[in-house]
């Protein structure tokens, strides 16, 4: 799909304003760049943030902020819990049912995983709710930031180089793939773990050594390093017992996750949990991904909210 990607592109949408509500230090880069892209845009949920543009939007109340939206732009994820509004940044708490309280017909809200009850209450009331985490095109690029922030994370606690090191990944998804790619970049032995024959054709085209789930002991004896990308787990007891104990696990899946973080210390296996990185180690880069992807869903929506 083409996404919107320049001003010229952005001038001929139709005039949209913009609420960035709660989130991240991606939800403060992403009012930045709707700033600059000449939208008009207000900010809330970040009063407890150093930011001096906050405090304009602060003298509003978010009712009428919420109100004066064509489309709002929740965080990713959501929720800090099943009910309550990610605003990492807020003093009070923010409440789903608040927002939809004061939300209208054919107002767009979108957010990464949204909870599927604001879902259908949302949607009851003609509001058209939209799934950043379902959007392909944002899945694929948030893989860039989460896999330079895992190798980050790698070379901050190993006591090796990745440079020859084993490098060991479970999943051959999208961050599997732009893992694989950058490690070997860098000079890792890469092994890659997936279930597919078909995976095991692509990984013996770009040079990685493909290991089936049967063979995971083998490879788990001689891995310095593994990045778990399945929310599965993998990593039994017996698993672990195989390992050295310099090997890290660097855990980039969302729950169940990959190994039991309890059993890992058990045998004395360090685990990093390393989630939400496009937040934490490219917020801006993050952003302006999850603007573009905005841009389309808006003129997909042809000018109706």
């Amino acid at each position: 799909m083409e996404q919107v990607t320049n001003l010229k592109d952005v001038l001929r949408m139709p005039h949209k304003h913009y609420l960035v509500l709660g989130g991240d230090l991606r939800s403060l880069a992403l009012y930045h760049h709707l700033l600059n892209d000449g939208q008009s845009v207000s900010l809330f949920g970040f009063d407890h943030h150093p930011d001096e543009n906050d405090k304009l939007s602060h003298k509003k109340s978010m009712q009428n902020l919420i109100n004066q939206a064509d489309v709002i732009i929740a965080p990713i994820p959501c929720t800090s819990s099943e009910a309550i509004l990610n605003t990492p940044f807020h003093t009070h708490t923010i409440t789903l049912n608040e927002i939809l309280e004061v939300m209208r017909k054919d107002q767009i809200f979108v957010a990464g995983r949204i909870p599927a009850s604001f879902e259908t209450a949302g949607t009851g009331k003609g509001i058209h709710c939209i799934d950043l985490l379902e959007q392909e095109e944002l899945a694929v690029l948030n893989a860039i930031p989460t896999a330079e922030g895992a190798i980050q994370a790698a070379m901050e606690n190993m006591k090796v180089t990745l440079h020859d090191s084993n490098a060991l990944i479970l999943g051959f998804g999208r961050i599997g793939k732009i893992l694989a790619r950058m490690l070997q970049g860098i000079g890792a032995n890469v092994f890659v773990a997936a279930r597919k024959p078909s995976d095991f054709a692509w990984m013996k085209s770009y040079g990685y050594q493909p290991v089936a789930y049967s063979q995971l002991d083998h490879q788990l004896e001689q891995a310095d390093v593994v990045f778990n990308t399945v929310p599965r787990v993998l990593l039994g007891r017996d698993h672990l017992k195989q390992m050295q104990k310099s090997c890290m696990i660097i855990e980039l899946a969302s729950k169940p996750y990959g190994v039991n973080f309890d059993t890992a210390k058990e045998e004395g296996i360090d685990v990093i949990l390393a989630s939400s990185l496009p937040g934490k180690v490219a917020p801006v880069t993050a952003a302006k991904y999850i603007k573009e992807t905005v841009y389309r869903i808006v003129n997909e929506s042809g000018g109706n909210a």
